[in-house]
């Protein structure tokens, strides 16, 4: 009796230990759930979300508030500069001047001579501080433009991520399908091969159709895996977040139209065509600079002062002050310096090759817009051909499974109808892709916001 009632308790012992494990476990699984938080993304949430915490944009923002403190500090130079100096001079052996027999002193000695002198600097004509200001003005268009250009490139690449995190969900979803189709076909082939039915041949093929795409299934994971976390980069969040995305390439499969080229010609909205316009105005500017260099400049310097001479004592506040006040007009106008004849030469030299650069620029441009062009061209079409093949494709398998199943057909007739399906529907997806990434860089070159 004592024996069973043992058995018994320890029994209820395990039994409750074990509850005790699973309950504590089910309370880390959902702990572990409620860490992970879940965004719901489409692509104007993605654009929206990597404008707003990407550091790029944020670098580049404050990039244009050093910009403009800089033009700041060029109008500063326009305001009178003040400064006030003091200085006690003490004199232990004055100086004589001595003229034939006579002999003069100049000063007393053991005295102090203290003064407190105020100036003040004003800038009447000053050409390289008005040419200063018109380039830092210059700079702050060229660094908004800039800023302009990190959102473009930003909205291109959450866009092109995004597809592509679509298309690898896509193709993910297709080996899956493959892999159960095949799997399938396995268990039914190894049960006719199991009742003589099937000849070791084709259990073996089955299987290996099998284990092939359990393969690609793999890799199909990883590409997803990695598509998954390289737009959580750019969109500027912790790897933590689990992203569902409410989308599917083919809901941008029903209107593929052609990109409107209205702007290529011009290309006036193009960041980078932007930019190098702005440059070739510094350059502009920068030579006016050099041209200042050979220009007269005007400055007015008010000076007051409080002296008091020949001091016995250091006592500043028993001394004698005698207060005196002047100004003075400068004119400063350069005669011959060598060295800014050259610096004028190569500011010239600099802005003309600048213009070559920019028109190959501009060039390569016009060049790669019409590659997209093309590119999205093709991919409409390819788009077409490779839906009509995905439906043929479904219409031969279902055509090989009953001619297997009657025995009219082979497993390799079988086999290679699955690998024709699966082959057909990623390329369909791939060019689905390849439009909308075209699409994407098209804008993108155009300049076109879309944010």
């Amino acid at each position: 009796m004592i024996k069973v009632l043992r058995f018994v308790c320890s029994i209820l012992l395990t039994f409750s230990f074990s509850v005790c494990c699973y309950s504590q476990q089910e309370e880390f699984d959902i702990a572990d759930k409620i860490e992970k938080s879940i965004l719901h993304v489409d692509l104007n949430k993605a654009i929206e979300i990597a404008l707003d915490e990407n550091p790029t944009i944020r670098v580049a923002d404050k990039e244009i508030q050093l910009k403009k403190i800089s033009d700041n500090e060029a109008w500063l130079n326009l305001l009178p500069t003040v400064s006030a100096t003091g200085s006690i001079q003490h004199t232990i052996l004055a100086a004589e001047m001595k003229l034939g027999d006579q002999s003069f002193k100049m000063g007393k000695d053991a005295t102090n001579t203290s003064a407190l002198t105020g100036v003040v600097n004003l800038p009447l004509f000053a050409p390289a501080v008005y040419q200063s200001i018109k380039l830092t003005k210059q700079d702050v268009l060229l660094a908004q433009e800039k800023a302009r250009n990190s959102r473009l490139d930003l909205v291109n690449q959450v866009t092109k991520a995004f597809f592509q995190l679509l298309v690898a969900q896509e193709a993910t979803n297709v080996m899956q399908q493959s892999y159960r189709v095949s799997r399938n076909n396995y268990e039914i082939v190894k049960m006719k091969f199991e009742v003589g039915k099937v000849s070791e041949y084709d259990k073996i093929s089955a299987e290996v159709q099998m284990r092939s795409m359990n393969s690609s299934l793999v890799d199909a994971t990883t590409a997803l895996t990695m598509a998954e976390l390289k737009l959580k980069v750019l969109m500027g969040i912790t790897a933590d977040v689990i992203l569902v995305t409410d989308d599917n390439l083919e809901n941008h499969s029903k209107d593929l139209l052609l990109a409107n080229t209205t702007d290529v010609a011009e290309l006036k909205n193009n960041s980078t065509m932007r930019q190098l316009d702005m440059n070739h105005k510094l350059l502009q500017r920068n030579l006016k600079m050099q041209y200042t260099n050979l220009m007269p400049t005007l400055g007015f310097q008010l000076t007051g002062q409080y002296q008091s001479l020949y001091n016995d004592n250091w006592n500043l506040f028993k001394y004698d002050w005698a207060p005196s006040t002047s100004f003075v007009f400068s004119l400063s106008i350069p005669i011959f310096t060598a060295s800014n004849y050259t610096k004028i030469k190569h500011a010239k030299v600099q802005l003309s090759q600048f213009e070559d650069t920019r028109e190959d620029t501009r060039r390569q441009l016009s060049m790669a817009l019409e590659s997209y062009r093309e590119n999205m061209i093709a991919a409409i079409a390819a788009m077409t051909s490779n839906k009509e093949a995905v439906t043929q494709a479904e219409k031969a398998v279902k055509i090989a499974e009953a001619r297997y199943n009657v025995g009219n057909g082979t497993i390799l007739e079988l086999n290679q109808s699955e690998v024709a399906l699966t082959s057909a529907q990623l390329t369909y997806a791939q060019s689905i892709y390849n439009y909308l990434t075209n699409r994407s860089d098209f804008d993108y070159t155009l300049g076109r916001e879309k944010y």
